[in-house]
């Protein structure tokens, strides 16, 4: 199987042995307690289940600067995101052991204990020129800068212990699974080469096609539709209502045994380019040996270019930096024409009526006025679960 990023083996920072968590759960009811941010809580999830590997804990603001300028941590270790707990709080002190609490159970319970090595000022220039090299712009509007620079200014570093997965393990346990259980049910099925399908929405026949192409081009065993379980923006649909949606189409549409249906704990960047690269590196991790990026791979409004997710691998990620191959798709849609889903890039004699082409929004009207969008673009029983959201949002 494919190497995790940076190491031999993988490195969870979730206690497994029971004994030790429970010393840990009961030795953190006494220690001073930090409430994290929600962006904060998520990098503590994404650590412990292995997919931020091989990171110890949250970066120091000199990190965070290096990997927004470089790619870099000021210790060499490849990595495209800073992985930070920024707060307001103006309690927590370097050299102290405190217990992180989770902003989003109910009564906040204890998520991590954290070893403090350092507490950093960072300065509003400071925070702008990480915004503006990972997100490529400073415009408010952009949900990742306006979350990103709202989060504060004290940048917390140090190591973690990580007690629990959070909401994601309790509301999404058919669905949620750890880098550690992927690459168990990796191994168990016999695969040695995987695909990994990133997805934030519900998958249309477009995106089904697209794992099938993927799958038959790279002559892979099978394809890891790995969904965002955390925080959106306002307006994109439910985890819950995705998952059902996607698992009802690889239940109908697929063949046994080619399908793994899970989800990570993660709130969305939108960070375009910067977040394709960050989803290669936990892609590796789970055991996955190609990514497919397509068009505006992560990316939100029109601050990308459509291309800019796949090439960022050429411009920024240094020869040898990551393991996993990258499958680089074009817009993916119905040809009329064909009477099958081809990439555009595929079809050079096609105009753009050739196509069944469907805004978001306009998909979102057909659907709230319980209307099923074509079965070129969706498939009936993907769309009856979404109309039935929709209808029940009334």
């Amino acid at each position: 199987m494919i190497k995790p990023h940076s190491s031999r083996e993988l490195h969870p920072l979730y206690v497994y042995d029971d004994e030790a968590r429970s010393a840990l759960i009961s030795e953190a009811e006494s220690l001073p307690s930090m409430l994290l941010n929600s962006a904060a809580a998520a990098n503590a999830v994404m650590l412990g289940a292995g997919y931020f590997n091989p990171l110890p804990g949250y970066m120091t603001l000199g990190d965070a600067i290096s990997v927004a300028e470089r790619l870099r941590t000021e210790s060499g270790i490849f990595w495209p995101v800073p992985i930070l707990n920024v707060t307001h709080d103006q309690s927590v002190e370097a050299g102290t052991r405190i217990a992180l609490r989770d902003p989003n159970v109910e009564g906040n319970p204890i998520l991590a204990v954290m070893d403090v090595t350092a507490v950093e000022e960072a300065s509003e220039e400071q925070l702008k020129h990480i915004a503006s090299n990972v997100f490529r712009t400073l415009d408010p509007q952009h949900p990742g800068v306006a979350t990103f620079m709202g989060l504060g200014n004290r940048v917390v570093s140090g190591p973690v212990q990580v007690l629990n997965f959070s909401y994601f393990a309790t509301e999404f346990p058919d669905t949620f699974r750890t880098a550690v259980d992927i690459r168990a049910e990796i191994a168990e099925r016999g695969w040695d080469k995987v695909v990994a399908f990133q997805t934030r929405n519900p998958m249309h026949r477009a995106h089904e096609e697209l794992c099938r192409m993927a799958m038959n081009d790279l002559g892979a065993d099978g394809i890891l539709i790995h969904m965002l379980l955390g925080k959106l923006k306002p307006g994109d649909i439910p985890a819950d209502v995705r998952d059902a949606s996607i698992r009802k189409m690889v239940e109908v549409y697929f063949p046994v045994n080619t399908v793994m249906v899970t989800g990570y704990g993660f709130d969305m960047l939108y960070a375009g380019p910067r977040e394709a690269v960050l989803h290669a590196v936990f892609r590796q991790n789970c055991g996955c040996t190609h990514l497919i990026v397509g068009r505006d791979h992560a990316g939100v409004g029109d601050y990308y270019g459509g291309f800019d997710a796949q090439t960022v691998f050429d411009e920024e990620v240094p020869e040898g930096a990551l393991e996993i191959a990258i499958y680089r798709a074009d817009h993916t849609a119905y040809s009329r024409k064909l009477d099958k889903v081809v990439m555009m890039r595929d079809a050079p004699d096609h105009d753009k009526e050739d196509f069944v082409l469907l805004s978001g929004t306009a998909v979102r009207e057909m659907l709230g006025q319980g209307i099923a969008p074509p079965p070129e673009f969706s498939r009936p029983e993907v769309a009856k679960i979404l109309m039935d959201y929709y209808h029940s949002q009334d």
